[in-house]
C-alpha cells in the first residue's frame, strides 16, 4: 500500500509540474491568430497577407519583449459564419493574445463582438468598410477605408474633363462605401453620376453592366471590386471595345491590382486609379520591401494586401515591446492606439480616437516601367483620415 501511495505521489508531482511547465512554456508565447481567406475567391488576398506577416517575422526576429511570438494561420475562406467559429476557437482554446487578417468586411464585422468580449484586440489588415472600427473598441485598422480611396478619385475626375460617370461596385460594404462617398463628393465638385451598378460579390458575371455601360457612354466607369476580381473587369471592358468607344476606365486601387497587373496586357496602360500603396511608390523603405518581398516569395509581387498585413504586424510588435510583454487586452489595444510610423506605403499612423488607418491616398496612372505594369504615382493627398468618420 506504501509502495502503492509513494507511487501515486509521484505521478501526481510529475503531472502537476508537466502541467506547470506547460502553463510556464505558455506564459513565454504570445500568440497571434492569422484568419484570412487562403482558398475560395479571395484566396490571393490571403496569400499576400500570410506572406507578409511571415517577412516581417523573418526581418524582425521571433522574439519580443521576452515572448515567442506564433502565428497560427486560419482559412475562413472569406466566409463569415466559418469566421467567428475560428475566433472563438482561438480565443477559448488556443489562448490568442492578438486576433487579425480579415479579408473582406463580412469577416471582420463576424469577429468583432467575440473581440469585445474577450477583450482581444483585432488588426484589420485588409477589409476596408468604413464602420468596421465602430463594431468593437477593440478593432485597429492598419489597411485602408473606400471613402479614402473613393473621394480622392472624385477630386480628381472633374479636373480631369470627367464630368458625366456610372458607378460599378461588388454589392456588399465597401463596394456601397466606395459608390455613396464617390458620388456625393462628385455632385459636390459639378460632376453626375448618371447610373449606379451593383454585382453580386458571389460568381459575378460583369458582362450585361459592362453592356449597360457601353450603351450610356458617360466620360468614365468608376470601379470598385475586391482584390483579385480587377483582371475580369478588365478583361470585359477591353473585349467590349469601351476604351476605343471613348470611356475612361477609373476606380479604387483594387481595380489594377499590384499582384495582377502585369497579366491584364497593354489594355490596362492608362487606367487611373486612387489607393494607399503602389509596388512602384518610390521610397527606399518600399524598394527594400519590394526586394524581400519578391525573394521571400518566388517573385510575388506585393499588393496594397501585403503591405497591410506587413504594418499590422509592425503595430502588434511595437505594442508588445511597449507593453514590456506584461500586458493584456487593454493594455495591448492602448499601445497601439497613436502609433506613427514610417510604412513601405510611406508616412502613417493609427489615429487614437477611431483606432483607423491615416495616410497619403495618391493618384497613380498605369504605366510601363523597367518592361512591367505598374500604378506609377502622379499626385498626392497627405495625411487622409476617414471621410466616413467625420459625419
Amino acid at each position: 500500500m506504501k509502495k502503492r501511495y509513494f507511487l501515486g505521489t509521484i505521478a501526481v508531482a510529475a503531472a502537476t509540474l508537466a502541467a506547470g511547465t506547460a502553463l510556464a512554456q505558455d506564459n513565454n508565447k504570445f500568440k497571434i491568430g492569422l484568419i484570412i481567406p487562403m482558398t475560395g475567391q479571395q484566396a490571393s488576398t490571403g496569400r499576400q497577407i500570410e506572406a507578409a506577416a511571415r517577412l516581417y517575422m523573418a526581418q524582425n526576429g521571433d522574439t519580443v519583449a521576452g515572448k515567442k511570438i506564433e502565428l497560427i494561420v486560419k482559412d475562413d475562406v472569406a466566409t463569415p459564419d466559418v469566421t467567428k467559429r475560428l475566433a472563438q476557437e482561438l480565443v477559448v482554446n488556443e489562448k490568442i493574445n492578438v486576433m487579425a487578417g480579415f479579408g473582406v468586411t463580412p469577416a471582420a464585422l463576424a469577429a468583432a463582438p467575440i473581440a469585445t468580449q474577450s477583450k482581444t484586440p483585432l488588426v484589420v489588415m485588409a477589409a476596408a468598410t468604413s464602420s468596421i472600427t465602430e463594431a468593437s473598441p477593440y478593432v485597429v485598422r492598419t489597411s485602408f477605408t473606400l471613402p479614402q480611396a473613393s473621394v480622392a478619385m472624385a477630386d480628381w475626375a472633374p479636373k480631369n474633363g470627367i464630368k458625366k460617370v456610372v458607378t460599378l461596385v461588388s454589392d456588399y460594404g465597401p463596394g456601397i462605401d466606395a459608390e455613396r462617398y464617390f458620388k456625393d463628393r462628385l455632385l459636390f465638385n459639378g460632376g453626375q453620376v448618371v447610373e449606379s451598378l451593383r454585382v453580386p460579390l458571389r460568381s459575378p458575371d460583369f458582362a450585361p453592366f459592362l453592356q449597360k455601360v457601353r450603351d450610356i457612354k458617360p466620360d468614365a466607369l468608376f470601379v470598385f471590386v475586391p482584390s483579385g476580381a480587377g483582371a475580369a473587369v478588365m478583361k470585359q471592358f477591353l473585349e467590349r471595345g469601351m476604351d476605343k468607344a471613348g470611356i475612361k476606365l477609373i476606380g479604387t486601387g483594387d481595380l489594377t491590382d499590384d499582384d495582377q497587373l502585369n497579366d491584364m496586357g497593354d489594355g490596362a496602360l492608362g487606367v487611373v486609379t486612387s489607393h494607399h500603396y503602389s509596388a512602384f511608390h518610390p521610397s527606399p523603405m518600399n524598394k527594400k520591401f519590394v526586394e524581400a518581398f519578391e525573394k521571400a516569395n518566388k517573385g510575388m509581387r506585393p499588393n496594397f494586401m501585403a503591405v497591410g498585413g506587413y504594418d499590422g504586424m509592425r503595430v502588434i510588435y511595437e505594442a508588445l515591446r511597449a507593453t514590456k510583454g506584461q500586458g493584456g487586452g487593454e493594455a495591448l489595444l492602448a499601445a497601439m492606439k497613436g502609433q506613427i510610423f514610417e510604412s513601405p506605403r510611406g508616412p502613417m499612423f493609427i489615429d487614437a480616437q477611431t483606432r483607423d488607418v491615416v495616410h497619403n491616398m495618391y493618384l497613380r496612372k498605369v504605366e510601363r516601367k523597367n518592361g512591367q505594369l505598374y500604378n506609377v504615382e502622379f499626385d498626392v493627398i497627405k495625411d487622409m483620415k476617414d471621410p466616413g468618420k467625420s459625419k
